[in-house]
């Protein structure tokens, strides 16, 4: 895999994935749905009429899972109260925007090639994104990043600590693909700055 590279004359994104590649963004993409999804994100009492006609059903306080935290901050830490009630009015939504940008990721790979279940050695994958697609995938990078981060303990300045783990540790293995995932933000990224 050569990362994302911007194509002139289609005015698209591009890239290339072998089909172990491909399928393993589908499965590191297909867990964040699944944790964006799982965990309860509404109370289940509505007593106000007009919030009920509004929906606004997001939770109030901060989630259990520390992905989840790491994903939806708390934007007043300070105010218990009005940090409930962004919360409640925006988590929401922004977890169904979350989980649609991840599923559109998945829905382009298969369309372009990856088969349910892979079985088959040397397949190829081509991606083509155009602006929007490109950016939505951008997102769910970043969203993958933070929950591999969280989970595996990742803080700024620690390379050292992980480049003296032994390869055959699956904390560095995980961890090589917290790179990957970055390597492709990265290309991506510079291929959308060539398109402007």
């Amino acid at each position: 895999m050569s990362g994302f590279a911007w194509h002139r004359r289609s005015k698209r994104v591009i890239a290339t994935f072998s089909g172990f590649e491909a399928d393993l963004l589908r499965s590191l993409t297909s867990q964040l749905v699944e944790l964006l999804r799982n965990e309860q994100a509404a109370p289940t009492d509505v007593a106000d009429p007009l919030e009920a006609m509004m929906d606004f059903s997001g939770p109030t306080t901060e989630p259990e899972d520390p992905v989840l935290r790491r994903l939806f901050p708390t934007a007043y830490p300070d105010d218990e109260e009005a940090a409930g009630d962004f919360r409640r009015f925006t988590e929401g939504a922004l977890r169904d925007t979350k989980a649609a940008s991840a599923s559109a990721l998945i829905d382009t790979l298969e369309e372009a090639g990856l088969p349910p279940e892979l079985t088959e050695d040397g397949l190829v994958i081509d991606v083509e994104l155009d602006r929007g697609e490109a950016e939505s995938w951008m997102r769910t990078f970043t969203d993958v990043r933070l929950a591999l981060a969280t989970r595996l303990g990742v803080e700024e300045g620690d390379e050292a600590r992980w480049a003296a783990l032994p390869e055959d540790d699956p904390r560095a293995r995980a961890h090589d693909i917290y790179d990957w995932v970055g390597y492709l933000q990265e290309t991506l990224v510079h291929a959308l700055t060539k398109a402007a």
